[in-house]
């Protein structure tokens, strides 16, 4: 990797929070980091963490939503190094409640699911993949239609009849985004017998020194975390101070539940970089590293635009449109050079409340952009991330 001078890095960076956290059309705060493989190379907090409040700080608490799959896809991996996972295995071998679960094929007249018996046992390997069956309401018709028709419960509700939804397809049959890494958290779960939590907190987040990082919160991070804002159809924002992931939840929910600061999740990310090993201990083997970063999807599947069916929680939304993207365990992979310079083969993903981030082990570095808005795919934001990532590659470009 070439040299990054540093005060061009913060120049570059520094101008895009503060474009972002300001006038009209803005953010309330974000918070952005870039890290290569022996630290921090940039650190920026900008506007507030709730509007019209406290300022944002680089310690700042976040719900980090979808950016939680990693952490759990990790803890998986573990499970396969040590002999403990066959992902081509029934997970009901691991987590018997998915083998409960029925294919919904619609509806009938009178508005009642029509289900069936899948053709094959979901997988983990197929969950891991997202290609389980498995979708999230503000993404999927039926899903919603379950929701506002037959009591599904919210994202945020932390509970356990939240996973036990009806497969939308048959296993493997496609990609589709959705609940398939809380399950992955389950099957880590009935293989460790002991929660999801405890399971990151030995196994990646101490080896790490990722202390801020929790499905429930401390008292003082519940005093740093920042408020999730919705953004109007006139483009204003507004806090939701009632809406925000409970804290002791009822399963530690792999796919989306923890609490972070930016700080702590640079260290997974550094862990990624520095083929699994961590300040602590090694997380996970280099040769794990080396074929889970790899796009597994098989042909005719492929990563998908998102669709925003509920529109208070997610607008349309797709990373890099017009370029090809697979999936990995767990993240995105865009096989494509991408518009903002990240190479083709880097890995990243996002979270629901407008928090993204992206490994680009060819250069070995990464970063996360975390700022707590509704509904994801922010036209403000999301621009925003992409923003502060092009302007790491020119200053890379540049040193």
């Amino acid at each position: 990797m070439k040299d990054i001078t540093t005060s061009d890095m913060k120049t570059r960076c520094d101008g895009v929070l503060e474009a972002l956290s300001t006038g009209p059309s803005r953010v309330p705060g974000v918070v952005a980091m870039v890290t290569d493989r022996d630290g921090d190379i940039y650190s920026g907090a900008a506007g507030e963490r709730r509007l019209d409040g406290t300022p944002m700080t680089e310690d700042t608490v976040f719900a980090i939503f979808s950016t939680t799959k990693a952490i759990a896809g990790t803890t998986a991996l573990q499970c396969v190094e040590e002999g403990l996972l066959d992902l081509d295995a029934p997970a009901k071998d691991y987590a018997p409640a998915i083998g409960k679960l029925q294919v919904i094929e619609g509806f009938d007249a009178d508005g009642a699911p029509r289900l069936r018996a899948p053709k094959s046992d979901v997988t983990t390997r197929q969950l891991m993949l997202h290609t389980g069956g498995f979708g999230y309401d503000f993404f999927n018709e039926v899903y919603k239609q379950l929701a506002e028709e037959h009591g599904q419960p919210s994202v945020v509700s932390g509970t356990r009849a939240y996973i036990e939804t009806p497969l939308l397809f048959d296993p493997g049959e496609k990609w589709e985004y959705g609940t398939n890494i809380d399950w992955v958290g389950q099957v880590v779960e009935g293989i460790r017998g002991k929660r999801l939590g405890a399971v990151m907190r030995e196994r990646v987040f101490d080896p790490l020194g990722m202390d801020e990082i929790a499905f429930t919160r401390t008292d003082a991070m519940k005093a740093r975390t920042a408020t999730i804002h919705a953004r109007g159809e006139d483009g204003g924002l507004s806090p939701m101070d009632d809406f925000a992931l409970p804290d002791n939840p009822e399963v530690d929910m792999g796919g989306h539940g923890l609490y972070g600061t930016v700080p702590e999740y640079m260290k997974f990310i550094r862990m990624w970089l520095n083929d699994g090993d961590g300040p602590n201990g090694r997380v996970l083997k280099p040769e794990t590293v080396d074929w889970a970063v790899k796009g597994a999807l098989v042909p005719p599947q492929k990563v998908t635009m998102l669709p925003g069916v509920i529109p208070s929680l997610s607008n349309d939304a797709e990373f890099f449109p017009g370029l090809a993207k697979d999936w990995s365990y767990t993240f995105m992979v865009n096989v494509d050079e991408a518009p903002t310079g990240r190479p083709a083969g880097s890995i990243g993903w996002a979270g629901l409340a407008n928090s993204y981030y992206w490994i680009d082990r060819q250069n070995g570095i990464g970063g996360y952009w975390a700022t707590q808005i509704l509904p994801f795919g922010d036209g403000i934001s999301f621009p925003g991330f992409l923003d502060f990532e092009s302007a790491v590659y020119q200053a890379l470009a540049a040193g």
